[in-house]
């Protein structure tokens, strides 16, 4: 047999193919650090550049930039400007209004003047005297400069001096207690305390603008009127919290109508007429005829002044505020009254 011939091997194998990685890995560059710079040419450094600089290139945030960056002290500065500027207007423009310290006097009270005034407005009739206290303006702060040679003592030191501690409280317990009585009967809806608080707001504004233009064709003038009148305006919400909790008692949530309603209303009112009487003698019939010669012709006139200011002081106890503590205490049980008349409220409204 014939062996047949073999081709020889090649003299050089074929390359060999390396696998390609599919997912790249990428490695952080390495970077040396910046070398620390001189103080020589650097105006916002660290108070650790110098402790850099000798312990081996240490470097520190730069913290203390801002607080010595004079921009940023400029701005400070000027933003503090502003700020007591705008201070000063608003004190300006509501001192030319109401004056700060006077009404803080309303409002310096304590516990047991809180009770005792509201015993006062309730039970009036065996309280004696009524004149409020007052002492030498030598010896009053510097915020009693206001007042000719004497000033009236605080609410906590005189039970008959007007505050408005329990005025506000009473108003924003007024509107609370109705909404909250609405909810009992099951007619709450969302117009009731925004109604009640726009019905009591109109109310002391009337009654106020009524006072003033009272004392106006009257010329009663006193240095403490206005703030007065506010105060005593608002003591009629006692009364006709009172009025609204205990026919809420007695008629078992049929509102402040029937006898028992009509009987706490009537006497809360005369309560209340009777202690405006004796509390606003001092505003609208100050004591003029002691500064005027007896049997001068001042005299009449300052009599007759008198009689007519008496005349108003009765119609403003009795006759006015009947009618605006009867709108306030009106207090109807039915539901669907109370929704018809708060819808036809926002139709008015809306419209």
């Amino acid at each position: 047999m014939q062996r047949g011939s073999y081709a020889p091997p090649p003299a050089h194998s074929p390359p060999l193919h390396h696998p390609v990685p599919q997912h790249v890995s990428t490695v952080p560059m390495m970077r040396s650090p910046p070398p620390p710079q001189s103080q020589s040419h650097s105006n916002y450094g660290t108070p650790y550049n110098g402790q850099a600089g000798a312990g081996g290139g240490a470097n520190f945030p730069a913290f203390g930039g801002f607080i010595n960056d004079p921009t940023a002290n400029m701005g400070l500065q000027v933003g503090k400007s502003a700020l007591y500027a705008g201070q000063e207007y608003m004190e300006q423009n509501i001192n030319r209004y109401v004056s700060i310290p006077a009404l803080k006097h309303y409002f310096n009270v304590s516990t047991p003047y809180v009770l005792r005034k509201l015993l006062l407005v309730l039970f009036p009739w065996r309280h004696k005297p009524w004149s409020r206290e007052q002492r030498p303006s030598s010896s009053s702060p510097a915020d009693a400069s206001t007042y000719n040679s004497y000033y009236f003592l605080p609410p906590r030191d005189d039970i008959n001096s007007p505050d408005m501690y329990i005025p506000v409280m009473a108003f924003v317990t007024y509107i609370l207690l109705s909404t909250l009585l609405a909810g009992l009967r099951g007619a709450f809806h969302p117009e009731v305390m925004g109604l009640t608080a726009t019905t009591a707001f109109v109310v002391v504004l009337f009654e106020i603008l009524g006072l003033k233009f009272g004392t106006y064709i009257l010329s009663i003038s006193n240095d403490s009127q206005l703030l007065d009148l506010v105060a005593y305006s608002g003591y009629k919400f006692v009364g006709v919290i009172v009025t609204l909790v205990l026919s809420e008692i007695f008629n078992r949530g049929k509102g402040t109508g029937g006898w028992a309603g009509w009987t706490v209303f009537g006497y809360t009112f005369m309560a209340n007429a009777f202690f405006l009487l004796r509390s606003l003698k001092y505003v609208l019939l100050p004591d003029s005829s002691s500064s005027t010669p007896a049997g001068s012709g001042m005299h009449t006139v300052a009599r007759s002044q008198r009689n007519r200011r008496t005349q108003f002081l009765f119609i403003y106890s009795y006759v006015v505020q009947f009618i605006f503590m009867w709108i306030l205490s009106r207090q109807d049980g039915s539901p669907a009254q109370i929704k018809a008349a708060a819808g036809a409220a926002k139709g008015v409204v809306g419209g």
